[in-house]
């Protein structure tokens, strides 16, 4: 008889709020999630293939169950019937992809498009705005085309002022994206986003993009995965990889219940990819935590009061910036910079220091109940930007990772595109994000996180002057 896959799932370990990727050898074995509002609300997670309980031979192996690995997943299937085996160390979307604030905008990594101009010039610019801008249409129909209601909330993206001060820069922004992309950006005033929009006391103005939308973030994963099993491929959870190595011909992924040998292997595991892993990986990202909460619903009388008459994805301009909205079920979520450490994470400090961001924008609400507060960690690149690439040359091991943050809707895109690597097919070099692996920090990689704590220092200061 043949046993369910459950049968030979390991018990499952408790989540574990110090967990830090510099560090830790790799994210666990069948963890249990971090309490987030996703995975409270998203319902039971979907059937996957169990864990890796042999040694077994595969096409294509993919690491990590998140947007990214799933994406990939369902384009090798749909677009070149290869039917891929992804590998999850814990439970489907366990890392960045159930600990976000579910904000789709047209961005891919840290930089804003007038620092695209300035690194590589117009041209390089406006095509790389095409190919942000393409990723976000196939995110609005692969949402369309899942079996669940990810709650999108559309409508565009508000990126609200927190200071004057910052409203030329703004200015300059939207004249550029208008005038050099044709993107159809406004601005609007202090007054017109506080009476049309939504009551943040700090709000001195607004650049409004067209294209932003809220998702849940559970639901959008626990979509994927099941998309990507209707397809073919099979979703291996409780089966950390614990190193990839090259030997006769095949790429050998070592977990702790087997060895998968593939011909290819696409590696999607964003900031919680283990240092050991991949050497090409190693240490090529900078983890950074990210605090989240969500409130109780709140009553009519609290929507007007802060005067929520959007539900528009929200995020101001602090480079320590927090990103906000009022969800579908009138709670409000709110998420910023945190710890440097994981073992600092549930220091109340941090949660406090987020509570007070959102206590300045809507006085009303201090004291305010939560239901739900966590972090997570996010893939900062050195240099701000995603890459979608072979690791190394001649072997056939390609990543997707870097998004800064920006991930929920590029995502979609870059599991496509590398799906389009492990395939066999060329990218656009010209392109920065396709033409090279991602840089590393050198002889200042042990020093990273003394550098964060004085920047995060001189940004609160620089982001609170009036």
């Amino acid at each position: 008889m043949e046993l369910p896959p459950d049968a030979f799932r390991p018990h499952q370990q408790p989540y574990d709020p110090a967990y830090d990727p510099v560090h830790a050898r790799d994210p666990g074995r069948n963890r249990d999630y971090a309490p987030t509002y996703w995975i409270a609300t998203a319902g039971s997670p979907p059937e996957d293939d169990g864990p890796v309980t042999g040694d077994m031979d595969v096409d294509v192996a993919i690491v990590g169950s998140g947007y990214t690995g799933l994406s990939a997943a369902i384009h090798l299937a749909r677009e070149h019937g290869i039917k891929a085996v992804v590998l999850e160390a814990n439970r489907t979307a366990w890392g960045c992809s159930t600990r976000n604030g579910g904000q789709a905008q047209i961005s891919a990594g840290r930089l804003k498009r007038s620092q695209w101009v300035e690194a590589w010039g117009v041209e390089t610019a406006v095509r790389l705005h095409r190919e942000i801008a393409e990723g976000f249409d196939l995110f609005r129909s692969l949402i369309a085309e899942l079996d669940v209601d990810v709650e999108p909330q559309d409508g565009g993206h508000l990126y609200i002022a927190h200071r004057a001060r910052l409203m030329p820069a703004l200015e300059a922004e939207c004249r550029l994206m208008n005038e050099t992309f044709g993107y159809g950006a406004r601005i609007l005033s202090g007054m017109e986003v506080q009476r049309e929009h939504v009551g943040d006391r700090e709000a001195a103005g607004a650049l409004w993009e067209p294209d932003g939308i809220g998702i849940h973030a559970g639901k959008l994963a626990f979509g994927y995965q099941r998309l990507a099993r209707r397809l073919g491929a099979r979703v291996m959870t409780a089966s950390p990889v614990l190193d990839i190595a090259g030997r006769g011909g095949m790429q050998h992924l070592r977990t702790p219940g087997g060895t998968v040998r593939a011909r290819r292997v696409a590696i999607a595991t964003a900031g919680y990819t283990p240092p050991g892993m991949y050497r090409p990986t190693r240490h090529r990202l900078m983890p950074i935590l990210s605090n989240s909460v969500v409130t109780r619903p709140l009553d009519a009388s609290e929507i007007a009061a802060c005067n929520f008459r959007t539900r528009m994805v929200l995020t101001d301009t602090r480079t320590l910036r927090h990103y906000y909205r009022l969800l579908p079920d009138n709670r409000v979520q709110i998420g910023s910079r945190s710890a440097v450490t994981g073992a600092d994470a549930a220091n109340p400090r941090h949660l406090n220091l987020l509570l007070e961001g959102l206590y300045r924008k809507f006085p009303t609400l201090r004291g305010i109940p939560l239901d739900h507060s966590w972090w997570g960690w996010v893939d900062v690149s050195h240099d701000m930007m995603p890459r979608i690439v072979q690791a190394e040359p001649g072997a056939p091991v390609f990543y997707a990772m870097g998004y800064g943050g920006n991930g929920v809707m590029y995502s979609a895109q870059a599991g496509r595109r590398l799906a389009q690597l492990v395939a066999g097919q060329a990218l656009d070099r010209t392109l920065p994000i396709f033409a090279s692996t991602l840089p590393s920090h050198g002889l200042l990689t042990p020093f990273r996180r003394l550098g964060q704590r004085l920047m995060y220092q001189l940004y609160q200061r620089r982001d609170e002057a009036v």
